[in-house]
């Protein structure tokens, strides 16, 4: 019966998933809270990376996650989708590390094991990986090893990105749910049952969350949901990008499909890709934390956690508008076009940041003062 209304019917199957999702959310984080509240489980770590010092719970992960697991599990036969068993099993380690986190703390090196560890599952098993690089560096198809080396990375990767841009209240669940009805509406498009109904429960599941989330934060996603976010998107990514394959039967759905991948996940793998070179080339470690990430300069520049998030949000889906309407121009020449648009956009912020600061401020010192740290 079920999956004979979905045949039928497959609008009202997608709006029935997210509903699901974000009810069970919505009706479990106030326990959260309260649970949260009566035995003091607040965030009290790395202080001097957040924006304000309100005893708020870092729990709300175990409710995105229920809600998320929970939704996959009872449709999951709906659709025959056993490529979920994996997901759902690898998203149940990262919960256990993500809590652990946000309660007791873990160290980097554990963190990273397990990583990889969630990442070998979904690649080896899942086979949720790569054939190729679709023309990027004039690169098409790579052997079936390297293809696996490169997706565990490019997962891990994801997985900490969302982390990153969990720094103002909302931001990373409105990229999120961004990521998620973006590549829901398309694997929708595409027919590809599955992976909707995974974007779909993900999309559902973050606004119950943002519903305690967004400004002023009543509970926080911490690692616990970052990292499943993180996680979900990486494989929505690699699944799309791989459905659009071009030279599979029927044709691709999407072409130029790896760039338009990377223009849905833009915010976070800016962010990330930015902080990393900066903190590298200064010689520092790339996973030392501080108070430079683009929503960090934002609030410097005067802008509350709203007025961040549709910063945020606006950039992120012009740039995926900009990269469909120009799919015909091909995988290379988009991806450089984004990264040339992200350093316009960087290269702008920075040089208002610093003239606000400093009147004296040019835009030499962008690169020497900012970038390369030169005093």
């Amino acid at each position: 019966m079920p999956e004979q209304l979905f045949v039928e019917y497959p609008l009202v199957f997608y709006i029935a998933i997210v509903c699901l999702a974000f009810v069970l959310v919505r009706f479990a984080i106030p326990s959260i809270i309260h649970v949260a509240n009566k035995h003091n489980l607040f965030d009290s770590s790395d202080l001097h990376r957040k924006t304000h010092q309100d005893h708020i719970s870092r729990l709300g992960g175990i409710g995105l996650f229920c809600g998320f697991t929970i939704t996959v599990l009872l449709f999951a036969n709906t659709i025959y989708y056993q490529e979920a068993n994996f997901l759902i099993a690898s998203s149940i380690l990262l919960f256990a590390l993500g809590l652990k986190d946000d309660i007791y703390g873990v160290s980097p090196s554990t963190k990273l094991a397990l990583q990889i560890l969630v990442a070998l599952i979904l690649v080896g098993l899942g086979d949720f990986k790569l054939s190729s690089l679709y023309g990027v560096f004039n690169i098409w198809d790579v052997p079936p090893v390297a293809g696996a080396v490169f997706s565990i990375a490019l997962i891990i990767f994801i997985n900490n990105a969302f982390n990153l841009i969990d720094g103002v209240d909302g931001l990373a669940g409105s990229v999120g749910a961004l990521v998620s009805l973006c590549f829901g509406v398309m694997f929708a498009l595409g027919n590809d049952v599955a992976y909707a109904f995974i974007s779909f429960a993900l999309l559902g599941a973050i606004l119950g969350f943002l519903v305690f989330n967004y400004p002023p934060a009543k509970i926080f996603m911490g690692d616990t949901g970052s990292l499943i976010i993180g996680l979900v998107s990486a494989v929505l990514a690699i699944k799309f990008i791989e459905i659009n394959k071009v030279g599979l039967p029927g044709g691709p759905t999407f072409s130029s499909a790896p760039a338009i991948a990377v223009a849905v996940l833009i915010v976070p793998i800016f962010d990330s890709l930015r902080i990393f070179f900066i903190r590298v080339i200064n010689r520092k470690s790339p996973f030392h934390g501080d108070r430079n990430h683009i929503h960090h300069r934002l609030l410097r520049l005067g802008l509350n956690a709203k007025q961040i998030i549709l910063v945020a949000i606006v950039f992120n889906a012009s740039i995926i508008a900009l990269t469909i309407w120009l799919s015909h121009l091909g995988n290379f020449v988009l991806i450089f076009l984004q990264i040339g648009i992200c350093m316009v956009f960087n290269t702008v912020l920075t040089y208002i940041k610093g003239k606000k600061q400093t009147k004296s401020y040019s835009i030499k010192d962008v690169f020497l003062k900012d970038t390369l740290k030169v005093s």
